[in-house]
């Protein structure tokens, strides 16, 4: 398995595809579709979707047992696999399946 620092150039695609990888992948894509946000709102995301199970029903035991964890040494690899999902997004021919909404706001005059 190729092993690199998060700071270093190609981070995310330095991590080797395996089934664990994948699955993680696949997490991290499901939760930035549900809300668009970088890091660290989307880590709130990810917490948000294992304390309901929405993914797949998977909880934070079931998706720790898949070598997805929420713990401060899993990060650089959580972020590695963000910017891999956003790389993917903004290369692919597919629209957005979960637009983000934009969202205007009234600013009172001066005064």
């Amino acid at each position: 398995m190729a092993i690199q620092a998060a700071h270093e150039p190609g981070f995310a695609s330095a991590v080797t595809a395996t089934p664990a990888v994948d699955e993680a992948l696949d997490f991290v894509r499901f939760c930035y579709r549900r809300r668009r946000v970088g890091w660290p709102f989307l880590y709130d995301e990810m917490c948000a979707v294992a304390s309901r199970g929405a993914y797949r029903g998977l909880g934070f035991a079931e998706l720790a047992e898949r070598g997805i964890t929420f713990c401060l040494s899993d990060m650089p690899r959580l972020t590695g696999l963000l910017e891999q999902v956003i790389a993917e997004e903004m290369t692919s021919p597919e629209p957005p399946v979960n637009p983000a909404p934009i969202t205007l706001a009234v600013v009172p005059a001066g005064g």
